[in-house]
């Protein structure tokens, strides 16, 4: 399991020990309102660190928990995984931070990373990431990292805006 950083971020392959930060995190309505739409309980925190452990376990990649390099503090989590679960989509990106952590870069920072990560190490050809249609804060990342809006879709359950690039538009970008 890869322990990755960034310039201010140490990113750790969720784990067990990792809980009372997520939670916190995770129980923030505030936090939850793009990605639930509620605060979690801290069983449902539990039992998505156990989902991400098991998608370290089969497929060597998924989820990580992000630590703020200056103080050591668990402040947001981000992951690469297929869209839907499903290997025939694409690799998405995917981001969140603890409220108090929102409009410093953090999550530029850490979806640039996460690209690499998806485009070097795991070689895919095509990334995308989504979000709901009225999340402006996130489609901007997408929109920093050079991702083009590709249009609404369903994806749990929710209206969806995707976004994508490819990985030659990504080395075009990189050798830019």
């Amino acid at each position: 399991m890869a322990v990755l950083e960034t310039p201010r971020l140490r990113l750790e392959p969720m784990a067990e020990a990792h809980l009372e930060g997520l939670h916190a995190m995770n129980s923030d309505p505030a936090v939850m309102r793009y990605i639930t739409g509620r605060a979690e309980s801290l069983g449902e925190t539990r039992a998505m660190i156990e989902r991400v452990q098991g998608r370290w376990r089969t497929i060597g990649y998924s989820w990580w928990s992000l630590f703020e390099r200056a103080t050591g503090e668990l402040i947001g989590a981000a992951g690469v995984q297929h869209l839907g679960q499903d290997p025939a989509n694409p690799l998405e990106l995917g981001w969140r931070l603890r409220r108090d952590k929102w409009g410093q870069g953090f999550a530029s920072e850490v979806a640039q990373r996460m690209a690499e990560y998806a485009f070097g190490t795991l070689q895919g050809e095509l990334v995308c990431a989504i979000c709901r249609p009225d999340n402006r804060a996130s489609a901007h990342v997408m929109e920093k990292l050079g991702m083009r809006y590709k249009g609404q879709e369903t994806w749990h359950g929710h209206d969806s805006s995707v976004y994508q690039i490819t990985r030659s538009e990504w080395n075009a970008r990189r050798a830019a």
